[in-house]
């Protein structure tokens, strides 16, 4: 059975959205870790960057929102979706901790370990899918999405349980090389493998493992709920003012973390913000700002499930940056991973899932503008797709 690529990708500029988040993604992950002190801390304040980062988003949101309109015309919408707005607080919440979590995580984990980690949301993320859309998925689609999880599991494979080799290259034969030179770390009770001081191991019985797990959970709820506001709930709204809604939401959920901690006034003094403006801490703000963004129109004119997939397929990226970058080692274990969950990638392009709800496919930006009326007659008006097919064989 061959790729059905105009399924997956409906028209050439959702095949764009799909790279640019990919990129994007990777861009995190190499960007957050490239931050960290020598002691894998961090030398500014990580939810301040994650508030900043909101108010940044909310800012190229209304730019963009005012390019065919204006300000008024704004705060008119927002006024009269605010029902909308309302519904956005429960993505906002759960996307305020993914990200804050992110760092907590990042400066746990190295980034490959940390995207194979992540990869268990797929089968949470496919069951969500169903309950809401219901939408159910096929027999195939349902292998891929277990493979994609196993693959993930690979990770923790002890290949010097089944056999002695001297050149056997995994990673538990890493570990015990380490072991034997007195290269390891104790971390409350226990002996972990560190490599510049991350854990490559994968999951453990841990507070880390607690919290890879809350990360994991809030980003499967946060995707699909957000989907479906986007073509549900939300389909008539601009997908700009759906924006402004998000991240509104998301900077009082951060500003209250903020409050909560007792960090409020003074995460903006002087002191604080001049160690944020750096450009390795900057480069963090643009680059999750446009991942925001970028994420909206992927799950407005794709969906969730492609999403988790496109997670999947930034491992073989940010294995290999890592190795260049930070000197991370590839182990077996990692590679035999990402061959499984690449296979898994493979298998669900066979037969990918399409959700448009009530939302046409986007042929360019200039129709994401579009009023809600005009959406409705695009919707209705036959034959709309015809040109809208990618030319990929």
């Amino acid at each position: 059975m061959s790729t059905n690529w105009r399924e997956l990708f409906p028209t050439k500029l959702t095949f764009v959205i799909f790279l640019l988040y990919m990129s994007l993604f990777i861009g995190q992950g190499i960007f957050v870790t490239a931050s960290q002190e020598s002691n894998n801390s961090y030398g500014y304040n990580t939810v301040t960057v994650v508030l900043l980062t909101e108010i940044f988003k909310l800012i190229v949101s209304t730019c963009l929102y005012c390019r065919d309109n204006n300000l008024r015309s704004l705060v008119r919408d927002v006024h009269k979706d605010r029902n909308v707005l309302a519904l956005y607080m429960v993505p906002a919440f759960l996307y305020c901790l993914y990200n804050n979590l992110a760092f907590v995580n990042l400066a746990t984990f190295d980034p490959t370990t940390y995207y194979l980690l992540l990869q268990l949301r797929v089968v949470v993320t496919g069951i969500l899918f169903q309950i809401i859309f219901k939408k159910y998925l096929s027999q195939r689609q349902w292998i891929s999405l277990i493979l994609l999880t196993l693959g993930c599991m690979m990770k923790q494979i002890d290949f010097g349980s089944f056999y002695s080799d001297a050149n056997d290259d995994s990673e538990s034969a890493a570990i015990q090389q380490q072991k034997q030179s007195s290269n390891q770390t104790v971390i409350d009770g226990y002996q972990q493998q560190q490599v510049h001081g991350k854990n490559m191991s994968g999951f453990d019985f841990s507070l880390s493992a607690v919290f890879i797990l809350a990360q994991t959970i809030c980003s499967c709820l946060a995707g699909v709920y957000n989907e479906y506001l986007l073509k549900d709930k939300g389909a008539d709204v601009n997908i700009f003012v759906q924006n402004v809604f998000m991240y509104l939401d998301s900077i009082i959920c951060n500003a209250a973390i903020l409050l909560f901690r007792g960090e409020l006034f003074d995460a903006f003094s002087p002191h604080n913000l001049s160690s944020i403006m750096r450009f390795s801490v900057l480069i963090i703000i643009v680059n999750n700002a446009a991942i925001g963004i970028v994420t909206s129109f992927f799950l407005k004119y794709m969906n969730s499930i492609l999403k988790t997939f496109a997670s999947a397929l930034e491992l073989l990226f940010t294995a290999v940056l890592c190795y260049f970058l930070f000197s991370i080692p590839i182990y077996m274990n990692t590679a035999l991973a990402i061959a499984v969950v690449s296979y898994a990638i493979y298998l669900y392009t066979q037969s990918p899932v399409v959700n448009l709800g009530k939302v046409r496919p986007l042929a360019n930006l200039s129709e994401a503008t579009a009023k809600s009326t005009d959406k409705r007659k695009l919707l209705d008006s036959e034959g709309a797709d015809s040109d809208l097919d990618m030319d990929i064989v």
